[in-house]
């Protein structure tokens, strides 16, 4: 008897225009999805291991989910670069703002003579 899990697990290139495209999912909910769904793929290799079936089998198996893991694992360390440039445009901006006339800048210089 053999014992197969089905996955199923959308690409990382189609769930990740159509994440982005979506104006409701935040990056923060983009990667704890993700995340969540590694996790679950990481308990379904350890249960085929555990599970009946040939060793074939399991392999075959095992070697899926770990496909899918990676892909998963890139598409995060996608979402995470881009969450750290959003942190840092954000950054600049606030610091752009707090540059003027009791903070001066390079562009914002007075010089004077006596």
């Amino acid at each position: 008897m053999s014992n197969t899990i089905n996955t199923s697990t959308p690409s990382p290139q189609a769930s990740t225009s159509g994440s982005l495209a979506s104006s409701g999912n935040s990056l923060a909910s983009q990667i704890s999805r993700i995340t969540q769904q590694i996790t679950k793929l990481t308990q379904q290799a350890k249960d085929i291991a555990n599970g009946s079936g040939t060793t074939e089998e399991k392999q075959k198996q095992q070697e899926l989910i770990q496909t899918q893991i990676k892909m998963l694992q890139a598409q995060l360390a996608q979402l995470q670069r881009q969450q750290v440039e959003a942190a840092e445009k954000k950054q600049e901006q606030q610091q752009s703002r707090m540059e003027g006339v009791n903070k001066p800048s390079v562009d914002h210089q007075i010089d004077i003579y006596v």
